[in-house]
């Protein structure tokens, strides 16, 4: 694959994580961290995304952040997935790339699977204040090995049925109190070079550019529509990432 390529693709993969990002509030690494672990390797992925995770949900936070869930399951949620992310950031570090891969491939098939056959799992708040820091600390150990916390962070909050500004400020939280434990960690690891770091400052710009086309499909596409087309899209990828290896 020519660099020329290469780089396309990245850009390809950040745009629509950018475009899921501001139709949902969430999900950016869904799309961008198999597509750029394809590309390039899954170490790389999560380590490039540290910055624009954290950009970007901080403005989104601070858009909605007066809609938060209340401040002990807020709390709970973000402080399970940050000790999640350390654990996480040093399975990345010492486990092999290849299974690594793997494992970002299973994690979208498991993620597919949930969404298509328990769509209407139902959380009461009552529960979900139970399961907070634990669902958090599955989801940040996920998001620190494979970079994508998805599978159980969005299901999770999703089962809530909650209004999307409340979603996306509680959610933000997560996500910026796990990227701000994986950068000093992903950096003492050696991980996470000012290289890289240059590299997520260009990333961001291309999540923020396409965050809007997101919200704009948002508001005029209807989400069973839009969700069917990304979950068509992560079949594909999550397929490529599993049979790549037999190829």
């Amino acid at each position: 694959m020519s660099f020329e390529l290469e780089l396309f693709l990245a850009a390809l993969a950040l745009a629509g994580g950018g475009i899921l990002k501001g139709a949902i509030g969430a999900g950016a690494p869904v799309l961008a961290i198999p597509a750029l672990s394809l590309i390039f390797d899954v170490r790389y992925a999560v380590a490039v995304l540290v910055i624009p995770n954290l950009i970007t949900n901080l403005s989104q936070w601070w858009q909605y952040r007066d809609r938060m869930l209340p401040r002990a399951f807020t709390t709970l949620f973000a402080a399970g997935g940050a000790l999640g992310a350390l654990v996480g950031s040093f399975m990345l570090a010492f486990i092999p790339p290849d299974i690594l891969l793997t494992v970002v491939g299973l994690v979208v098939l498991l993620y597919i699977a949930f969404r298509l056959f328990r769509a209407d799992w139902v959380l009461s708040y009552s529960r979900g204040l139970l399961l907070a820091g634990p669902a958090g600390f599955a989801g940040g150990m996920l998001q620190g090995a494979a970079g994508l916390s998805a599978p159980v962070s969005i299901t999770f909050m999703s089962a809530m049925k909650l209004e999307r500004p409340t979603f996306i400020a509680t959610i933000s939280v997560f996500f910026m109190l796990m990227s701000i434990i994986q950068g000093p960690t992903l950096a003492g690891l050696g991980l996470l070079s000012w290289k890289i770091l240059l590299h997520g400052v260009a990333a961001l710009a291309l999540l923020l550019g396409f965050m809007p086309v997101g919200a704009w499909l948002a508001r005029h596409v209807p989400r069973e529509t839009f969700d069917k087309l990304i979950l068509v899209l992560l079949g594909a990828i999550a397929a490529k990432i599993l049979i790549t290896p037999f190829l």
